[in-house]
């Protein structure tokens, strides 16, 4: 049997309001997620034991999410059979990209083909917020408005000609996203409706207006992650748009003027040493 495959989608938050803290120590959010051109690669081919095959040995083990799916697919399934992974990661680790989410998910979809499961949608959603409340939406990508931990997804349509320039700092921390949640102030929350109107403006085909692409962990983010001020300069030198955070960071992303110019200024982010990319939106119907 020849190894079946997916691409794994890193995304953005076009928007990103969080609303409070819930009871159950998770919070209230309101987000429009977008997948982009930068994508991991996931093979997945028939074996008698589990295994993940990366060149970055930290991303092998038991820890790593894509285990974990094989093990949830496992436990629901009653399956035993096992299967051998191979991951090429372009995404970043805890970036603010979601990488990690999107390569559970496709791990979801391959194995669930594999095995031979075919799980219904509703199911394989399920077992994907057990492992992260934004890995569903990687099962299908595009665009999407998401609510509650961000598991609750309402589709919107991906514009066809969305570039973005993506910088992405070389700063790690450990335990980021927690971290990060436990520094935002009362005065950081919102109502999520500057989000829900940038949804609506997707839904309408408007172009994309600087003005409802805010984020609740700028302030935070600012804060936490050191040199962050000289990449957001940087990028929006490069870019002649503003710089906005992904998810809680440190990742940025701005607008770019379409393939042309945003090669122009990728060229002159790699010249002085960034690591950055230009990605257009992705809709859902590439993601297998």
């Amino acid at each position: 049997m020849e190894p079946l495959s997916r691409r794994a989608y890193a995304k953005l938050n076009l928007g990103l309001e969080v609303v409070g803290r819930r009871d159950d120590g998770y919070h209230d959010i309101v987000t429009v997620f977008q997948t982009v051109s930068l994508y991991d690669s996931l093979t997945a081919s028939p074996a008698a034991e589990f295994s993940i095959r990366c060149r970055n040995p930290a991303l092998t083990g038991r820890h790593n999410l894509v285990w974990q799916a094989a093990e949830l697919l496992r436990e629901g399934s009653g399956s035993e059979q096992g299967a051998a992974i191979g991951l090429v990661k372009s995404i970043p680790v805890s970036a603010g990209l979601g990488g990690g989410s999107s390569d559970a998910a496709s791990a979801l979809a391959l194995l669930d083909r594999l095995w031979g499961l075919d799980w219904p949608e509703e199911r394989l959603a399920e077992a994907a917020g057990r492992l992260g409340s934004d890995v569903p939406f990687f099962l299908r990508g595009g665009a999407a408005l998401a609510r509650g931990r961000g598991e609750v997804l309402d589709p919107l349509p991906t514009p066809p000609d969305w570039w973005f320039l993506l910088l992405m700092p070389n700063i790690r921390m450990p335990g980021k996203t927690p971290a990060l949640y436990r520094r935002l102030r009362h005065a950081d929350f919102s109502d999520g409706s500057t989000t829900e109107a940038l949804a609506e403006s997707m839904r309408a085909g408007a172009p994309l207006e600087e003005a409802g692409m805010v984020n609740t962990f700028e302030r935070a983010a600012s804060e936490t992650f050191p040199g962050l001020e000289r990449f957001r300069t940087a990028l929006e030198l490069a870019a002649g748009h503003p710089a906005h955070l992904s998810g809680s960071g440190p990742s940025l992303f701005a607008r770019a003027d379409g393939n042309d110019a945003g090669l122009e200024a990728l060229e002159e982010l790699r010249r002085q040493g960034f690591n950055a990319s230009l990605v257009r939106a992705v809709d859902g119907g590439e993601q297998a």
